[in-house]
């Protein structure tokens, strides 16, 4: 079961005094639009208008938009105050140089407390994240079982939290307690300023908990991830093999995922365990409108969630819509074609994308009941909205349990977890 204790991301903010405008229906703290409010509805009409090229009309809704929007005010503010700075680059095709600046300035900000205290925080009121630890460190147990010489290859995005819940179960173990080697590939300069005091933290845990533990840390932002050896990753033959992947592969480029999934495969694992948020910024890349509307559902649901978790005045809260800033910026104004820093690609996928990629190599693996009852009993911890369905989405599955398992708010998927053998 998952705990949320331990490590991880960013800065506080200043607070303002909320605006309001003629058209909310609320007084700064209301709930997210739906499709007929009046952000999404302004929005979706600017990004028609960019890609119109329609200038006159671009114009009249950026300064309406300006007008309206509140990073301080309630969810339609915020929306329309977030996606408006990604419209604005994308109109004056200055989306590499505002992206560029969004990360420098949070890069000078970032330290080991504050992101500590915001991933602790985020874990404490909604289960995004500790949803696929819990899934992926079940599998990975179940995987190791028997097994007493222990390597796991770990590509995520969530300063290692995931893994104080692993070792205590590695602790409590019937029989031998194993060892553990865990390599952590760090693909984002922001985790990289923060390894020295997670390193020391998780030494430090793991003689606690008695278990034998190595730590490395790799960097993984000089070269594309599936460029990496197995003598890189420091596999040995007789070490049982986990890659664990937790909002990591959406960082990869587009072209060279399936690379990376070639990598995992010559590693010959136990299991890969995958967990993605369930989007698509992919498929539609080409389509200017379409990607926005799809990025637009998206991060509605993602504010909707943050403004029933977190107090409207929240810092925590305040640090996670700005970081979400800085990929609608990456995701709608910069090309691709022009490559801004290896590992800042946020193109995410949908489940059954990465089913597509990863069958091709992989069989898909379960969730034991005993998983799935982990789980569920996790999402018993967090406010009503939250529940759990099985992905039934990829045709190539022949497991009971479908393609994987979906983290649903308000029945809507959004975070997918999947694991995978050879």
């Amino acid at each position: 079961m998952e705990r949320t204790t331990h490590l991880s991301p960013y800065t506080s903010h200043h607070q303002t005094t909320t605006k309001h405008h003629p058209y909310s229906d609320s007084g700064g703290t209301g709930t997210c639009p739906d499709d007929d409010k009046w952000a999404s509805k302004l929005l979706r009409e600017c990004a028609q208008a960019i890609s119109d090229k329609d200038s006159g009309k671009i114009n009249h809704l950026l300064w309406m938009l300006n007008e309206l929007s509140s990073p301080y005010g309630d969810c339609d503010q915020k929306l329309a105050y977030y996606f408006l700075q990604a419209l604005f680059c994308k109109a004056t095709e200055s989306g590499q140089r505002c992206y560029k600046t969004l990360v420098s300035v949070a890069d000078k900000s970032h330290c080991f407390d504050s992101a500590r205290k915001l991933i602790l925080k985020f874990q404490e009121v909604s289960p995004w994240t500790t949803f696929g630890h819990v899934a992926s460190n079940g599998a990975i147990l179940e995987a190791f079982d028997g097994e007493t010489k222990l390597h796991i290859i770990d590509i995520s995005n969530t300063l290692c939290t995931q893994w104080p819940t692993l070792l205590e179960a590695l602790a409590t173990r019937t029989d031998e307690t194993p060892s553990l080697k865990l390599t952590v590939v760090v693909t984002a300069a922001m985790v990289r300023s923060v390894m020295k005091e997670i390193t020391q933290r998780m030494e430090k845990f793991a003689r606690l908990m008695g278990v034998p533990f190595a730590f490395n840390v790799i960097n993984g932002s000089n070269k594309p991830l599936g460029k990496f050896t197995k003598e890189e990753l420091g596999v040995q033959d007789d070490e049982a093999i986990a890659v664990n992947c937790i909002g990591a592969l959406r960082r990869v480029e587009v072209e060279e995922r399936g690379d990376v999934i070639r990598l995992f495969r010559s590693l010959n694992p136990r299991v890969v365990t995958i967990v993605e948020e369930e989007a698509d910024f992919t498929s539609s890349r080409s389509d200017f409108v379409k990607c926005f509307d799809e990025c637009l559902r998206y991060y509605t649901l993602y504010f909707e969630m943050l403004d029933e978790s977190f107090t409207p005045t929240s810092n925590e809260r305040l640090m996670l819509e700005r970081e979400c800033s800085r990929s609608i910026v990456r995701v709608l104004s910069c090309d691709d074609k022009h490559n801004i820093g290896l590992g800042d690609c946020e193109r995410r996928e949908k489940g059954n994308q990465w089913c597509e990629r990863l069958n091709e190599l992989f069989s898909h693996v379960g969730f034991s009941d005993d998983v799935v009852d982990d789980v569920k009993a996790l999402l018993k911890r967090y406010r009503t909205g939250w529940s759990l369905a099985i992905d039934q989405t990829d045709p190539n599955s022949n497991s009971n349990s479908g393609s994987g398992i979906l983290l649903a708010w308000k029945d809507e998927p959004v975070v997918w977890a999947s694991a995978w053998k050879p």
